[in-house]
C-alpha cells in the first residue's frame, strides 16, 4: 500500500509483527545450528527442536501476513486485470480486498475457536516437550488478529475510495505491483543504503 496510508497505527503493528517474526526465525536458525553441531560432535540432542520449529513457522507466517499485505506481496493473478479499463479494475481491486478481509476474519474466528477448545481441555502436545498448546496458539491468534484488523481497515478505505470516485488512488494502493513499482522500491532501498553509508563515513 502507499507509504502515505492514513492508518499509521496498523502499519506500525504490521511492521512490528514482521520484525518479531524475523527475529524468531533467526533464533530458530541458531537453535537448529546448535542442534546439528551438538548431535555431530557430542552425540547430544535438545529434543523438540522440530516441534519448536513448527510453532515458529506457523506463528511467524501469521505475523507476516499483515506486512505482506501492506507491501502488496500477496500473490495476485493479474494476467487479465491489468488489461482492463480503470472503470473495471478499480471495482475488482475493491472486491479483492473485501474478500481478503472476509477470509482473514474467517481464519481468525476458526483460530479463536481452536484456542478455546485447547483451553477448555488443557491440551498438551503429544511430544516429549508436552507443550501446553495454548501458548503457541495464543501467539498464532495474535498474528491473525493484526492481519484481520488491517484488512478490515483497508477494505473500508477501498470502499470509500470507490464510492467517492477516486479510482486512480484505489488502483495505485490496491492493485497488483507492477514492474515499475518494484523498480521504484529497489531505487529507494538503494538510495537509503547509500545515505546510510555516507552518514557512517561522515561520522
Amino acid at each position: 500500500m502507499s507509504s502515505q496510508h492514513p492508518y499509521l497505527l496498523a502499519r506500525r503493528l504490521a511492521h512490528g509483527a514482521a520484525i518479531a517474526a524475523g527475529y524468531a526465525s533467526l533464533g530458530l536458525s541458531l537453535l537448529i545450528t546448535f542442534e546439528v553441531v551438538a548431535r555431530k560432535l557430542f552425540n547430544f540432542s535438545l529434543q523438540g527442536v522440530d516441534e519448536i520449529g513448527g510453532y515458529v513457522l506457523a506463528i511467524g507466517v501469521s505475523f507476516s501476513f499483515a506486512y505482506a499485505l501492506l507491501h502488496r506481496a500477496h500473490t495476485r493473478v493479474d494476467v487479465l486485470l491489468t488489461r482492463l479499463p480503470r472503470m473495471l479494475q478499480a471495482p475488482l481491486n475493491a472486491i479483492a480486498i473485501l474478500l481478503l478481509s472476509a477470509f482473514s476474519a474467517f481464519m481468525l474466528w476458526r483460530a479463536v475457536e481452536t484456542l478455546k477448545e485447547t483451553l477448555e481441555f488443557g491440551s498438551l502436545a503429544s511430544t516429549p516437550l508436552q507443550t501446553p498448546l495454548w501458548i503457541p496458539q495464543s501467539l498464532w491468534v495474535m498474528g491473525l488478529g493484526v492481519f484481520t484488523v488491517l484488512t478490515v481497515l483497508l477494505a473500508g478505505r477501498a470502499v470509500k475510495l470507490l464510492v467517492t470516485g477516486q479510482l486512480a488512488t484505489l488502483d495505485r494502493e490496491y492493485g497488483p505491483r507492477s514492474t515499475d513499482d518494484e523498480l521504484d522500491e529497489a531505487r529507494q532501498d538503494y538510495g537509503s543504503g547509500i545515505a546510510t553509508e555516507q552518514g557512517r563515513a561522515g561520522s
